[in-house]
């Protein structure tokens, strides 16, 4: 009897295998030659030679759907077991509404016209900013895009970034080591980040660099290939930081720059590196510049309004 055995790598055993093993008791109904055993994160099979391959086939195409889309239910088994082709069990997604399939199969889209818009002008060209007081989902859609991205090996890795600002003196009196003490202050990055991508997958993604998350003063000197690379915050960034970032791109690299010019933590009298890319900038071909407003704040409704009263009184100053 030949055997069969399976690892299941950056996906989670209990997710995949269903609830008390119901996706396996599906299998073995399709393939009641075989012998199914599951335990922990591997998956042996034994039987037939020519059966088994049959098996590693379907398999790897449920493994596949799992890795895009991080939900597998019974519908899906059947389909994937039944089908001819992967065009058979697929969504479509040629619409391009659905950005990322997040953890749980939850679906990550555009989901204000301007965001479409931030969506549209990521596909066209290599360098995007995108402008717009807090809620307004740049971040968020960023990470969607490189995630995408990622998936779709447009990429070889995701690199975000922030100027620490007010990180500079404050870090020192933070216990731990500098991963540490930085990830609070890139919690954004992570929250985006673990709606995307499952836990496992995650954590094997930033050990293998595939994911880099770390603050503009680590860019300097390197060169950014195939990688979809996020300055967030980027309002903090001075003049020689901007233009440091901006200069790192190389090849087959895609740079989103996203940022609030209402909310700058630098000091009086320094000029934001954003404020002035945004003129410098503007009539350059190949980057986009998209500017997001109240209107795409998709946080809690009061955020609106708490925008539009402080409006008011900086408009009075």
């Amino acid at each position: 009897m030949n055997e069969l055995v399976i690892e299941l790598s950056e996906i989670n055993p209990r997710e995949f295998f269903g609830q008390q093993n119901e996706h396996i008791e599906l299998l073995k109904k399709y393939f009641p030659k075989l012998k199914i055993v599951a335990r922990g994160s591997k998956i042996k099979v034994f039987g037939d030679e020519e059966m088994l391959e049959e098996f590693d086939l379907r398999f790897n195409m449920l493994m596949d759907h799992f890795g895009k889309y991080n939900k597998l239910d019974e519908n899906v088994i059947e389909r994937v077991l039944t089908s001819d082709s992967k065009e058979d069990y697929s969504a479509s997604e040629a619409s391009g509404q659905v950005l990322v399939h997040g953890v749980s199969g939850k679906l990550i889209k555009a989901q204000t016209a301007n965001q479409r818009k931030l969506v549209e002008l990521s596909f066209k060209n290599d360098m995007i900013f995108a402008v717009g007081p807090a809620g307004t989902g740049k971040t968020y859609t960023g990470v969607a895009l490189a995630v995408k991205a990622l998936k779709e090996k447009q990429v070889k890795r995701i690199i975000l970034t922030r100027p620490a600002v007010e990180a500079g003196e404050n870090l020192g009196f933070l216990p731990g080591d500098l991963k540490e003490k930085l990830d609070p202050y890139m919690q954004p990055l992570y929250d985006g980040l673990r709606d995307m991508i499952p836990h496992e997958k995650l954590e094997t993604f930033i050990e293998k660099g595939i994911i880099q998350i770390a603050p503009l003063a680590f860019m300097r000197g390197r060169t950014l290939d195939n990688a979809f690379v996020i300055l967030d915050e980027a309002q903090n960034t001075t003049h020689a930081q901007m233009k440091m970032f901006l200069t790192r791109m190389g090849k087959n690299a895609k740079f989103m720059i996203t940022g609030d010019p209402g909310q700058i933590d630098l000091p009086r009298r320094v000029i934001s590196g954003l404020k002035e890319a945004l003129l410098v900038l503007k009539d350059v071909k190949g980057v986009g510049i998209i500017y997001l407003d109240d209107k795409d704040v998709i946080r809690h409704r009061l955020v609106k309004k708490v925008i539009a009263a402080y409006k008011e009184i900086e408009h009075t100053d």
